[in-house]
């Protein structure tokens, strides 16, 4: 399951400052997208959006450990209010945005816009861009073979045998199948 702490140090320091500015809460507005195509290609498969929409809508809510986590990361110097703070964050007030999942996509054409208060949306970023990246890699690397093998043939993935944990391999699969395979086995 993806948690809150699916993120870099520094989402954590940004949001922080912006708490610390009186600005957390500013209305912020972020573009995804990717600056060139995977493996040399023409093209992209975009996927991994509704990995992204079940995080805000389930799993985006900071639990005591993990903001005791967070407490021992950043500086000593943080004030309490700010772990008071995360203890109330949500995406309530956020807006999702985003191109068709299995669409296929060009570089710098944004593939995901997210719109709410500046402190949530930064917290969001590096977890979007790690659950997008890594479905739309795979995802594309299926398209490709299905190009090369053509409609004819049946492709089969064998991602979960090498995948890095269940959750991999499970993922694989959907997006093997997104960019054009059969079935898994």
């Amino acid at each position: 399951m993806v948690t809150p702490l699916l993120t870099d140090l520094y989402q954590f320091t940004m949001a922080y400052a912006y708490w610390k500015a009186g600005k957390h809460n500013e209305r912020a507005v972020f573009d995804l997208y990717f600056r060139k195509n995977p493996f040399g290609g023409e093209y992209t498969v975009f996927a991994g959006l509704e990995e992204c929409i079940k995080f805000i809508n389930a799993n985006f809510k900071l639990a005591e450990d993990e903001i005791d986590f967070v407490r021992q990361s950043l500086s000593s110097s943080c004030e309490e209010g700010f772990f008071d703070y995360l203890r109330g964050v949500d995406c309530a007030d956020v807006e999702v945005y985003a191109i068709q999942e299995g669409s296929v996509v060009f570089p710098k054409v944004p593939l995901v816009r997210v719109e709410g208060p500046i402190a949530v949306v930064q917290l969001l970023e590096t977890s979007f861009l790690n659950l997008i990246n890594y479905a739309s890699l795979v995802s594309t690397n299926a398209a490709r073979h299905r190009f090369v093998a053509g409609e004819s043939k049946m492709l089969l993935e064998f991602g979960l045998r090498r995948a890095q944990g269940p959750d991999g391999g499970i993922a694989a699969s959907r997006y093997c199948y997104m960019g054009g395979f059969h079935a898994t086995r």
